[in-house]
C-alpha cells in the first residue's frame, strides 16, 4: 500500500507494532507478588457469560461495547444485535438490509453509491467498523462473511474515538473454528438476480483451523437500467498453540460494481412539495453515463493471549486500501413547469489506513468490590486522496422524458489530499459493587493531527492539531436478577476535516471540533433465558455546528445546533420453542435549536431535522410448524418525514408506509434447505428513503428471493 512507501509512515509503524508487541511483556512485570491486591486472580463468574443462543435472534454477550466481554444487560446502553440466524432467515445481503428491523436506526439513500445511516436523528457514513476498527470509506458492505452485525446507539467516543454522532455499527467477521462445517448457497430471484457462495470451515488440527468465505453476485434491479455485480473471498486462519493463547489471521478482496441511482426529484406546485409522480422504474439522468466501482483489500491479525497473573492482552492490527470511484448523471432541482435540472459530476477516492489496538484488561478487588479494569492504546494512521470532476454545464429535460447524456470536463473541480494521524490512549472500570449495583466509568484521550492540502483552492490548505477527552460513565441497578435499569452519559467529537476527510475550508479550519453529548435512561429485561426485552429514553444534541453568519452571509459561524429526544423499545429472541421474533418501536423528536442559514436556504428554529420519522415500527416473527416447514412474516412501518430539513421556501414531505414481508422455509433433509423470502409482499408503492429533495428513492416492489443451502 501507499502507506507504507512513505518512510514517515513506515517508521511510526513500525514503531507503533513494537510498543504494541511490548505491552504484554510489560504486563508480565512485577507479578511475583501474588499476595498483592492487585495482583490476585479473581474470577468474576457473573460476567463471564458463555452465549449459547448461536441459532436464535438474541445475542446475549458483546465486546464491542466496553472491549470486555459483558453481558450486553449489564451494559448501560441501547445495543441491538442481528445475529447470525437472523441474516440468514431474512436473507439479508447488506448492511443497509441488516437494519431495517432495528429500532432507532434507518438506512439513507446515500447518493446511490454508499451506506449511509441514520442513528437518532443524525446522519453518518463513516460510523462504521469491522471487528471494532474504523472502515470509513463510502460504499455499499455486504455480509457474506458476517457473524452478526451489531447496532450501537449514542456517541461512542470513549471506544471509538472521533465521530459517533448518533451511533455506531460494527460488524463481526467470521473466523476458523475447531469445526468440519461447510455451507453452500445459491440464490435466484426477481430482477435477474444471481448470487452464489461459500462458507468452508476446517480444522487441520488441535492448533490450526481455516476458513474460507466467498461470493459473486449478478444482479439486475425494478430501475430502469441499473445493475450490480459483486465478488469478494475472505480467507481466515485460527491458530490456536494454548489455551491462553489464541491468534486470528485473515485477509480479504472485495469489489462491488454498480449503477449509481440517486431516485427521482421532487415537484414544487407553489403551495407544496412532493415528490414528483413518475414510474417506480423511471431513471432520471443516465444510468450509463452513472457507474460506481469500490476496491477493498484487507489484511489484520488479531492476538489473544491471558496471564497467570489475571491480565489478558489483545493487538489488532488491520491494513486496508480503498480504491472507490463513481460518476453519476442525476436529477438536481425540482421539477418546475415540467421540466428538470439534470447534472453530474465524477468522483474518485483512494484511501489507506493502518490501526493497531493494544487492550490490557485485568481482574480484580478492592475489598468486596469487583473490577474489571482496560487500559489500551490506538494509533491510526490514514492517507486519503480525493478528487472531482463536473460535468460541462447542467441542463433542462422534460421531466417526463428524463434521459440525457452529458460530457465531462478535463480539469479537476476539487483536489485534496488528506495524512491523519490519529494516537489515543484509553482506561476504562467495570465495578461491580454488589450483585445490585455495578458502575461503569471510562476517558479516552485522542491526539488527531491533520495534514490538509487542497490544490485547487490553496487557503483551505492547513496542518491542525486536535486534541480531544471523551468520557463514559453509567450506572447499572439490578432490582432483581433478570432486570437492569441504567443510565448513561456519553461524548464524542467530530474534527474538521468531516467523516470523509475533505470537509476543510478556510472558514471553519480554525474552529474546534464538534461535540456530539447523549444522556440515556434505560430498562433492559431477560424476560426467558431465550427473550430480551429492552426500552431507552434519550436527550442527544449536537454543538459547535457550523452555519452562515445570518447577519455576514460572508463569515462562518458556531452555534449549538440541534437536539433528538427520543424512546427506543426493542425485543428479541425466543418467545416460545417454536416462536421467534425481533424488532421495535421508535420515538424520535429531532429539531435544530438555532436559526441556521440565511435567505431562502435559510432554517428556523424549531424545525423538524429531515429523514426521521416520528413513530417508527418493526417486528419479524418466524414460527417452525413442524420439524419441516417453517414461515415468517415481518411489518415495518414508518410515520411520514421530510426528505431533508425543510427551509423557509422548501419542504418535501414523504408519505408515511407499512410494508410487509414473509417468508418460508422447508427442511428437505439434514443437508438440503429451502427458503422462499417475499419482500413487500403488498406490493405497495412508497418512497423508502432519500438524501436531499431531489435524490429521492422508492422502495423495492414485490420481489420474492429463492435459496438453497446445502450443508455437508
Amino acid at each position: 500500500m501507499e502507506i507504507l512507501k512513505k518512510p514517515q509512515y513506515f517508521k511510526k509503524i513500525c514503531a507503533y507494532l513494537f510498543i504494541g508487541g511490548m505491552l504484554p511483556g510489560l504486563s508480565m512485570a512485577d507479578t511475583s507478588s501474588k499476595d498483592h491486591l492487585y495482583h490476585k486472580r479473581i474470577e468474576l463468574h457473573e460476567i463471564e457469560v458463555k452465549d449459547n443462543l448461536a441459532k436464535t435472534y438474541l445475542k446475549k454477550t458483546t465486546s464491542t461495547a466496553t472491549k470486555t466481554d459483558t453481558r450486553i444487560r449489564d451494559i448501560p446502553q441501547s445495543i441491538s444485535v442481528i445475529t447470525e440466524e437472523q441474516i440468514k432467515d431474512q436473507s439479508l445481503l447488506g448492511l443497509k438490509d441488516a437494519i431495517q428491523y432495528s429500532p432507532g436506526v434507518m438506512a439513507g439513500q446515500g447518493e446511490g453509491n454508499r451506506d449511509s445511516i441514520w442513528f437518532r436523528g443524525n446522519q453518518s457514513t463513516s460510523d462504521l467498523f469491522v471487528d471494532g476498527v474504523r472502515d470509513d470509506v463510502q460504499y455499499y458492505r455486504d455480509l457474506y462473511n458476517i457473524d452478526r452485525v451489531e447496532v450501537l446507539m449514542g456517541p461512542n467516543g470513549m471506544i471509538f474515538g472521533r465521530g459517533g454522532v448518533g451511533g455506531v455499527i460494527n460488524r463481526v467477521v467470521k473466523e476458523a473454528a475447531w469445526e468440519n462445517k461447510n455451507e453452500i448457497k445459491i440464490q435466484g430471484g426477481a430482477y435477474d438476480h444471481k448470487r452464489s457462495s461459500v462458507d468452508l470451515n476446517n480444522r487441520i488440527d488441535e492448533t490450526l483451523a481455516v476458513r474460507v468465505n466467498a461470493m459473486i453476485e449478478d444482479s439486475g434491479s425494478f430501475r430502469q437500467g441499473v445493475e450490480s455485480e459483486r465478488k469478494a473471498i475472505n480467507p481466515t486462519f485460527t491458530f490456536k498453540p494454548s489455551d491462553k493463547t489464541k491468534v486470528v489471521v485473515g485477509m480479504e478482496y472485495f469489489n462491488d460494481k454498480r449503477t449509481s441511482d440517486r431516485g427521482i426529484p421532487s415537484v414544487d406546485n407553489g403551495l407544496k412539495s412532493y415528490p414528483y409522480s413518475t414510474s417506480r422504474s423511471t431513471f432520471f439522468g443516465n444510468a450509463s453515463q452513472s457507474p460506481n466501482e469500490a476496491i477493498v483489500k484487507n489484511g489484520y491479525a488479531i492476538i489473544d493471549h491471558t496471564f497467570d497473573n489475571g491480565v489478558s492482552v489483545k493487538n489488532h492490527t488491520r491494513f486496508s486500501d480503498y480504491d472507490k470511484y463513481y460518476q453519476n448523471v442525476y436529477a438536481n432541482g425540482q421539477v418546475k413547469e415540467g421540466d428538470v435540472k439534470i447534472s453530474g459530476y465524477y468522483d474518485n477516492t483512494q484511501r489507506q489506513n493502518f490501526f493497531n489496538q493494544t487492550d490490557l484488561t485485568y481482574n480484580f478487588k478492592t475489598g468486596s468490590v469487583k473490577h474489571r479494569l482496560l487500559t489500551g492504546l490506538e494509533i491510526g494512521l490514514q492517507e486519503n486522496e480525493n478528487y472531482r470532476i463536473n460535468a460541462t454545464s447542467d441542463t433542462l429535460v422534460s421531466a417526463s422524458n428524463p434521459f440525457t447524456a452529458l460530457t465531462f470536463n478535463s480539469y479537476r473541480y476539487r483536489n485534496t489530499s488528506t495524512d491523519i494521524s490519529n494516537q489515543a490512549i484509553y482506561i476504562q472500570d467495570q465495578i461491580y459493587l454488589n450483585e445490585q449495583f455495578q458502575i461503569i466509568g471510562g476517558l479516552r484521550y485522542d491526539k488527531f493531527k491533520t495534514k490538509f492540502n487542497d490544490s485547487v483552492a490553496p487557503e483551505n490548505s492547513a496542518t491542525i492539531n486536535d486534541q480531544f477527552i471523551s468520557p463514559r460513565v453509567g450506572l447499572v441497578y439490578k432490582p432483581i436478577e433478570p432486570v437492569s435499569l441504567y443510565t448513561n452519559y456519553s461524548l464524542s467529537y467530530l474534527p474538521r476535516t468531516g467523516e470523509q476527510l475533505t470537509s476543510l475550508t478556510s472558514s471553519i479550519k480554525s474552529f474546534d471540533p464538534e461535540k456530539i453529548s447523549n444522556i440515556e435512561f434505560g430498562i433492559k429485561y431477560d424476560l426467558l433465558q431465550s427473550f430480551s426485552i429492552s426500552s431507552a429514553i434519550y436527550r442527544l444534541e449536537r454543538s459547535r455546528m457550523t452555519i452562515t453568519d445570518p447577519s455576514n452571509s460572508s463569515n462562518t459561524i458556531i452555534v449549538d445546533g440541534q437536539v433528538t429526544k427520543g424512546f427506543e423499545l426493542g425485543v428479541a429472541g425466543k418467545l416460545f420453542d417454536s416462536y421467534s421474533m425481533y424488532g421495535g418501536y421508535t420515538y424520535q423528536d429531532a429539531e435544530i435549536t438555532k436559526n441556521q442559514g440565511t435567505g431562502a436556504t435559510q432554517i428556523l428554529s424549531g424545525t423538524t431535522l429531515g429523514h426521521v420519522s416520528k413513530h417508527t415500527f418493526s417486528l419479524w416473527n418466524k414460527y417452525e410448524i413442524n420439524e419441516t416447514w417453517s414461515a415468517a412474516i415481518g411489518v415495518i412501518s414508518r410515520s411520514d418525514m421530510y426528505a431533508a430539513t425543510p427551509t423557509t421556501t422548501t419542504a418535501v414531505n414523504l408519505p408515511g408506509y407499512t410494508r410487509v414481508d414473509a417468508a418460508i422455509y422447508a427442511n428437505i433433509n439434514k443437508q438440503t434447505k429451502l427458503q422462499l423470502n417475499i419482500e413487500n409482499l403488498l406490493d405497495k408503492t412508497y418512497y423508502q428513503s432519500a438524501h436531499n429533495n431531489n435524490n429521492i428513492m422508492y422502495g423495492y416492489p414485490l420481489t420474492a428471493r429463492a435459496t438453497v443451502t446445502y450443508t455437508f
